[in-house]
């Protein structure tokens, strides 16, 4: 039996009372902040550390600025995970697992609701 594939969490930049969240480029400044947590790319020299982690990407989603944050970051570097989720849970941002269509049952085999 194969690993379990490593979920993905949505941190929305709106917090749990409703408000948007401030200042407006939260979720580039924390993707940045764990820009050098990442996977060997082999890649190196000029420009080799520009971009974002895969781990911790900004988004914006129906207009609200979010981060997607990669469970394999706690495999990485925990301290990176707790970093982000506790930016979470100290600003009161909503998080919610993300559901990918690959862990989607196939339609013939989806519960009837």
């Amino acid at each position: 039996m194969s690993a379990p594939k490593p979920r993905e969490f949505l941190i929305r930049g709106i917090t749990l009372a409703g408000s948007q969240f401030r200042p407006s480029d939260w979720s580039e400044r924390l993707a940045g902040a764990l820009s050098s947590f990442r996977p060997h790319s082999g890649v190196v020299g000029i420009g080799a550390h520009i971009g974002y982690s895969p781990y911790c990407v900004p988004q914006v989603i129906e207009g609200v600025r979010c981060v997607i944050v990669n469970e394999a970051l706690r495999d990485l570097e925990l301290m990176a995970w707790d970093f982000v989720m506790n930016f979470a849970r100290d600003n009161e941002l909503q998080v919610s697992p993300i559901c990918s269509l690959q862990e989607l049952p196939p339609p013939d085999q989806a519960p009837m609701v």
